[in-house]
C-alpha cells in the first residue's frame, strides 16, 4: 500500500475544498451574513491539514486499484466531515450525525435531508449546501484528476474508483485530457441551465442553487416546496436538464466530434429514454385523477419521473398520494437509475441492460445448449469480466440493500418508509414515500438509523466496493 501518495492527493482534497469553500464566502459577503466566518474557519483548518500533506511530494507517485479505492473512499469521508462543519458552526444543525448526514447527503448527490425549514438559512448556507452537489455530481477525484500529474495508469485507477458504470473508458488518448473534456461539458451544461432559468425570470441565487442541484442530479431545493412555486416555463426547463445530466456524457463526447450517428446509437441511452417515455405515459393516465387537467397531469408525471430516474430528487407535487400503480412506479424507477456515465446515481440503465441480455442467453441456452452466443452492446461483444462485476454488483446491491432496510427496522417505523428511506438513499435520489415522502424528511430516524443511511448514500455514491473494502483486512495487508 502506496500510503505516502494517499495522503498526498487526500491533502490535495482538502486545500481543493477549501477553494470551492471560496464561493459560500463570497455569497455572505454580497449578503451581508455573519455566518461566512464559519466558511472562513473551515477554510483555515483544511489548509491547516492539506497544505502539509501536500508540501512534501512523495518519490513513488505510481499507484494501484487498490490504493485507487482506499484513496477515493477515505477522500469523500473527509471531505464530508470537513462539508459538514459549517452547518454545526453556524448553528444551523446542532448534532454532528444530523449535519454530516446534511452534508454527506450533499456531496453524494442525494437531497435527502434532516431539515424541515431550510428558508430559515442564511444564502451562504444554503449555497453551500448546493454547492456541495455540483462537486459530487461529476466528482472531485475526476477534477483532481485535471490538475495532479501522476504516473503509469495511476489516473486510470483513480478514475474506475469514483466514476460510476460497471466499465470505465477514455474518451481521449490521456485520462486527464478525459477529466478535462468530462468538466468542459459538465460546465458548459450547468452555464447553459443558469442562462436558460434567467431568461424565465427566476432571481439569480435560485438559478445558481437549482442549476447546482440539477447538474449534480442531487435535488435540494432553496424553498420549503421544493420547486413547486416555480411556474410551468422553469419546471419545463428543469425537467428537460435533469433527463440530460442522466445521459451517458459519452453521448455529448460523439456530439462534439460530429459523429451523431454514434451518439444516438448508445443502446443504453435509448433503453434511458424509452424507460422515462413509458413510466410518463403509464403514470399520465394512471394518476391523472390527482391532477385538474391532462396536460397537467403530463407535465407534472413528466418531471417526477425525469426527477426520480435521474436520482435528482426535486418534487412538484405530492406523489405521495398517487395510485399505488404510479407510487410503485416510482421505487422502481428509483433502483434503475439513470445512465452510467451521469451524473445520476441507482444501478445504472447498462447494468439493467446487461443482465436483461444475460437473461435471455441463459434461456436460449436452456433450449439449445450447444449453441454459442456473445452479450453485444452498442454492437460490440461485452467482456465476461464486465458481466461477472455486474452480476456480483447486483448480489452486493441487494444484500446491503437488505441489511439496511433490517437496520433501520429497529426504529420501528412502517416498512413503506424504511424500505423507501433505504432506496432514496442507497440509489442517492432524496425522498421516499410516507414519513420520508415529498413532504417529510429524514429527521424521524434515530441517530444510528442516520448513520447506516449514510454508509449507503457512500456507498451507493461510491458503487458500493470502494467503501466496503475498507472493512477488508486484505486491503491493508501488504503484498
Amino acid at each position: 500500500m502506496n500510503y505516502s501518495i494517499i495522503f498526498y492527493i487526500i491533502g490535495w482534497i482538502l486545500n481543493i475544498e477549501a477553494a470551492f469553500m471560496l464561493l459560500p464566502c463570497l455569497t455572505a459577503l454580497c449578503y451581508g451574513e455573519k455566518e461566512g466566518f464559519a466558511f472562513v474557519a473551515t477554510i483555515l483548518l483544511c489548509l491547516c491539514i492539506g497544505i502539509p500533506l501536500t508540501l512534501k511530494k512523495p518519490k513513488n507517485r505510481v499507484f494501484y486499484l487498490r490504493e485507487g479505492f482506499v484513496t477515493t473512499s477515505l477522500s469523500w469521508l473527509v471531505l464530508s466531515c470537513m462539508g459538514a462543519l459549517p452547518f454545526l458552526l453556524t448553528g444551523s444543525i446542532t448534532h454532528p450525525i444530523d449535519a454530516l448526514f446534511e452534508t454527506v447527503s450533499g456531496f453524494t448527490t442525494t437531497g435527502a435531508s434532516i431539515l424541515s425549514d431550510v428558508e430559515s438559512l442564511s444564502h451562504c448556507i444554503l449555497f453551500w449546501r448546493s454547492f456541495t452537489h455540483w462537486i459530487g455530481g461529476m466528482g472531485v477525484l475526476v477534477f483532481l484528476l485535471v490538475l495532479l500529474p501522476l504516473s503509469g495508469g495511476s489516473h486510470m485507477n483513480l478514475m474506475k474508483a469514483e466514476s460510476p458504470g460497471p466499465s470505465v473508458s477514455r474518451l481521449l488518448p490521456k485520462v486527464q485530457s478525459t477529466a478535462r473534456l468530462l468538466y468542459m461539458i459538465y460546465i458548459f451544461m450547468t452555464v447553459l441551465l443558469i442562462v436558460l432559468l434567467l431568461l424565465g425570470g427566476m432571481p439569480l441565487f435560485d438559478a445558481l442553487t437549482l442549476s447546482f442541484g440539477t447538474a449534480g442530479t442531487g435535488g435540494f431545493g432553496i424553498k420549503s416546496d421544493s420547486i413547486a412555486s416555480y411556474r410551468t416555463y422553469l419546471q419545463i426547463v428543469l425537467t428537460v436538464f435533469m433527463i440530460l445530466f442522466g445521459v451517458n456524457f459519452n453521448a455529448y463526447f460523439y456530439i462534439l466530434i460530429r459523429k451523431f450517428r454514434q451518439a444516438f446509437q448508445i443502446e443504453e441511452v435509448r433503453a434511458y429514454l424509452a424507460i422515462i417515455l413509458t413510466a410518463i405515459l403509464i403514470i399520465t393516465f394512471n394518476a391523472a385523477g390527482c391532477f385538474q387537467s391532462f396536460g397537467q397531469a403530463l407535465q407534472q408525471t413528466a418531471f417526477q419521473v425525469a426527477s426520480i430516474i435521474t436520482t435528482t430528487g426535486f418534487t412538484t407535487t405530492d406523489f405521495n398520494i398517487w395510485p399505488q400503480t404510479s407510487r410503485t412506479i416510482l421505487v422502481v424507477l428509483m433502483c434503475i437509475g439513470a445512465c452510467a456515465g451521469s451524473t445520476g446515481g441507482g444501478i445504472k440503465v447498462s447494468r439493467i441492460v446487461i443482465v436483461v441480455k444475460s437473461i435471455a442467453k441463459e434461456m436460449q441456452q436452456m433450449l439449445h445448449p450447444k449453441s454459442v452466443k456473445k452479450i453485444r452492446l452498442d454492437g460490440k461483444p461485452v467482456e465476461h469480466e464486465v458481466i461477472r462485476s455486474t452480476n456480483v454488483f447486483i448480489v452486493v446491491y441487494i444484500l446491503v440493500f437488505t441489511t439496511s432496510v433490517l437496520l433501520v427496522s429497529f426504529d420501528n417505523l412502517d416498512l413503506t418508509t424504511n424500505f423507501t428511506a433505504v432506496s432514496a438513499t442507497l440509489n442517492n435520489i432524496g425522498p421516499g414515500l410516507e414519513l420520508v415522502g415529498p413532504m417529510g424528511n429524514f429527521s424521524v430516524f434515530s441517530g444510528f438509523s442516520k448513520l447506516v443511511l449514510i454508509f449507503d448514500m457512500l456507498a451507493g455514491r461510491l458503487e458500493l466496493f470502494p467503501l466496503l473494502l475498507l472493512f477488508s483486512k486484505n486491503t491493508w495487508k501488504k503484498f
